[in-house]
């Protein structure tokens, strides 16, 4: 059938789009992409500690900041001044960094807020192209929750986890169309769970904010985390067909801004070439099941954005104020 009206040319436009992306997504699985690797920075090993707890934080800070700081040193003295601002920026002393290794693309969990007494903790997930070079815009989004939780309830003490525990993929590569990552990154999720868990005692409630293809790390993690609330935004599928499928007793949410093009990516799982490539349904649908939360007019990185209401709901989300969040 031809478009023939208005709403069937926004239908037969949708389906070539959807049918263009696909095509794009196997063509991909078939011919991988190449390109230069980026030569190698030289950084130490992690610091190696026992597992921190709530008496232990500052000297846990103190130890990964040290690293940093030495990590920015055999950055420059290889010529490489971009990550050694980077890593020189994480050994500042207001830093509150829970890990750090600044090898490779790099990894780091930072804290803010008074992790030890908070009632109410939010981590975030980060999606694809996220790493020690581009930390900052990652870094700004922690800071921003972190001021709505405090502008949402100024009585309750909370603390937000900027978490880049797991290597991402590039948005311009084959790893962002499989849950490969995903897989590899669940158990190092569950883990840093572990230790929130044991460093604020068993009272504090915890909420995963899972951006992109964060969100396909969440729901490789979900059966076996002690949280409240997972909330999915700008997600490419939830790697189950429906949030039963999830096994988990968490609240699932879901958003999706008007302007984020990951509206048209094809929310299928499909066997290519001894690979599974997608992420199945699509989360804020009806069949999947899901909370799903107004998050605005934004585009795929404006979640977060200050003032925006995506960026509202997030953190009533996270506080628990399930009555005050606002649907789509």
């Amino acid at each position: 059938m031809g478009p023939g009206t208005k709403e069937g040319w926004r239908r037969w436009a949708g389906r070539w789009r959807r049918a263009g992306c696909a095509a794009l997504i196997a063509g991909a699985v078939v011919l991988p992409l190449s390109g230069a690797a980026r030569p190698e920075i030289p950084a130490p090993a992690p610091a190696v500690l026992a597992a921190p707890t709530a008496g232990t934080l500052e000297q846990t800070y103190a130890a990964h900041r040290a690293n940093a700081a030495e990590a920015s040193r055999m950055a420059a003295e290889h010529g490489d001044r971009h990550r050694a601002a980077a890593d020189r920026a994480m050994a500042d002393p207001s830093r509150r960094l829970l890990s750090f290794d600044g090898r490779g693309a790099g990894l780091a969990t930072e804290v803010f807020g008074d992790l030890a007494r908070a009632e109410r903790v939010a981590v975030l997930v980060p999606g694809s192209d996220t790493s020690l070079d581009t930390y900052d815009r990652f870094r700004a989004t922690a800071l921003a929750l972190h001021r709505q939780l405090a502008a949402e309830a100024p009585g309750t003490r909370t603390a937000v986890v900027a978490w880049l525990g797991y290597e991402t993929p590039g948005t311009v590569s084959t790893t962002v169309l499989t849950t490969d990552r995903a897989d590899a990154a669940a158990p190092e999720l569950r883990a840093l769970l572990t230790d929130l868990r044991r460093i604020a005692g068993p009272d504090t409630r915890l909420a995963l904010l899972c951006h992109s293809y964060g969100s396909v790390v969440c729901t490789r993690a979900a059966d076996s985390v002690d949280v409240t609330d997972i909330a999915l935004v700008g997600s490419p599928g939830g790697t189950a067909d429906t949030v039963a499928d999830l096994h988990t007793g968490a609240r699932i949410w879901a958003g999706r801004g008007a302007g984020d093009w990951v509206e048209n990516v094809p929310h299928l799982s499909a066997e290519l070439f001894g690979t599974t490539v997608g992420f199945g349904t699509d989360p804020v649908s009806p069949d999947f099941g899901a909370r799903v939360f107004d998050a605005g007019d934004g585009g795929h990185s404006d979640y977060f954005a200050p003032g925006s209401l995506s960026l509202t709901n997030l953190a009533r989300i996270a506080l628990g104020e399930t009555t005050e969040v606002t649907h789509d």
